[in-house]
């Protein structure tokens, strides 16, 4: 959420554009930022799902779109990851990941930028 790990600080934050943009098109948007949850609440309020837990966000979610850099999303378990999310889609706009390690683990990959 925050347009910079390690901040609470969502100004300019692609993340609101893109909530914005899904919520439009008629998506159901979940949310999860270690630390800004509070400030996207305050900004957006209840137009999305707030997760506390890194993968209860993709539980049965069609796609994970990665705007923030922090640590912990950088080693995820891809089997947890296939394996809780409906349709295993990523699509990353920090280019957290080696395509062919997401790829070779099942999941459909999309880096943004790269």
């Amino acid at each position: 959420m925050s347009f910079k790990a390690g901040t609470d600080d969502m100004r300019e934050a692609t993340s609101l554009v893109t909530i914005d943009l899904l919520l439009k098109a008629g998506c159901e948007v979940s949310v999860y930022d270690p630390v800004s949850m509070d400030e996207c609440k305050r900004r957006i309020g209840n137009s999305v799902s707030y997760c506390s837990y890194m993968y209860d966000v993709i539980a049965d979610a069609d796609a994970l779109l990665v705007l923030t850099e922090w640590k912990q999303f950088r080693v995820p378990s891809w089997g947890e990851v296939k394996k809780l999310m409906k349709k295993a889609v990523i699509f990353d706009g920090r280019n957290l990941y080696s395509p062919a390690e997401v790829n070779k683990n099942g999941i459909e990959y999309f880096c943004i930028g790269r």
